[in-house]
């Protein structure tokens, strides 16, 4: 998870993505392919989560979100959670102070009380230490779902509706947008999911409304650089329209 960033981080352009966010699936399929443990997959996976960090902090992205645990996942043999929580402390301890001396701010987000307390303290000291880095910000989603987060987002609106700080009036796609897990973080540009899968299985549900999907067929421990680049290239070469016409795109791009 470390990358090493330039002291000049390029600027987002029009053509480049702000804020990707992946969905690092088929780590267990490569094991299973080389007559492997499961965890063997999520281990080499790690490697692919540094190329990944390193190409878009050369590339000038802002934010990647990793999804690395979903809220499903605890339904998974017992063994196999057990050795990915050992994983996930040894790359905390490993890894957080390599992306701090490269200026990137690490945050996590989804329902931490699950985790044990060794690793909730493991990701709290590694969000206050990376806080204040400005190269990019890399985020780790960990018993997350996108339905958990609209729902946490909903309750929070709710208890202010009741308290009389808001008025049903006042609830918009904005109050929403800001209530939830990276509500102050543009929402992601392009998201990509490995291992051919082509689903979004519960991930940022809410953020990916016009997020350009891109999925490779790639198992993730095997998606490196070049693979990470052909999906920039992929996404550089597609119009967004936000529900507009391709006329009305071309004149705004025109108006710079």
């Amino acid at each position: 998870m470390t990358a090493t960033v330039s002291a000049a981080i390029p600027e987002s352009g029009p053509n480049r993505p702000k804020h990707v966010a992946v969905i690092m699936d088929g780590n267990n399929r490569w094991a299973k392919a080389r007559r492997l443990k499961g965890v063997a997959g999520h281990k080499a996976g790690v490697d692919a989560v540094r190329a990944v960090v390193e190409t878009c902090a050369r590339e000038g992205v802002e934010v990647v979100t990793l999804f690395a645990f979903s809220s499903e996942n605890w339904r998974r043999p017992q063994d196999e959670v057990s050795a990915l929580m050992k994983l996930f402390v040894f790359a905390l301890e490993r890894e957080v102070r390599k992306l701090h001396r490269n200026n990137i701010c690490l945050r996590f987000i989804g329902e931490r009380s699950a985790f044990s307390p060794l690793l909730q303290n493991l990701m709290a000291k590694a969000e206050t230490l990376t806080a204040d880095n400005t190269a990019m910000t890399l985020v780790i989603a960990a018993n997350y779902g996108g339905q958990w987060d609209i729902t946490e987002a909903t309750r929070k609106i709710a208890r202010k509706v009741a308290s009389g700080q808001l008025q049903p009036s006042d609830i918009t796609e904005d109050l929403i947008q800001s209530h939830l897990s990276l509500g102050d973080l543009p929402t992601p540009d392009l998201m990509i999911r490995t291992a051919g899968e082509q689903r979004i299985s519960n991930f940022m549900l809410w953020h990916l409304a016009y997020t350009e999907f891109y999925f490779s067929p790639v198992f993730w421990p095997d998606f490196k650089q070049p693979q990470m680049q052909e999906a920039l290239a992929v996404y550089a070469a597609r119009q967004r329209r936000f529900g507009q016409t391709d006329d009305q795109v071309a004149a705004r791009s025109s108006l710079g």
